[in-house]
């Protein structure tokens, strides 16, 4: 069996203590990148102007002012529809989480 001197130990204290006093390096944060209210701004208005978008090709070729086909306006309308229903379970699911939170108990 292999005796630990007393030098060692303390050099092991000390090479610790130097790692606890230097602050953590933690991953950084680009900043670039959208913040949360932001890329959920972003899709909103990215699912409204779909829908809008298919509202005007609706009306268009209701009265015959556009070139669209009825196919074309068919996917437009699905698009927007599509994307409103994910939008809709995206917040169903905030909601969701954030009742789970509220309830904890503190």
């Amino acid at each position: 069996m292999n005796p630990i001197s007393t030098d060692q130990i303390l050099s092991q204290i000390r090479a610790l203590n130097a790692e606890l006093q230097t602050p953590a390096t933690t991953a950084p944060t680009p900043m670039d990148a959208p913040m949360f209210g932001e890329l959920l701004k972003n899709t909103i208005e990215s699912v409204n102007e779909t829908q809008q978008t298919a509202k005007h090709m609706k009306t268009g070729f209701e009265n015959g002012t556009s070139d669209a086909s009825l196919v074309e306006v068919m996917v437009a309308s699905q698009k927007a529809d599509l994307s409103f229903r994910a939008v809709a379970e995206v917040r169903n699911k905030l909601v969701t989480a954030y009742q789970e939170i509220m309830n904890m108990p503190v």
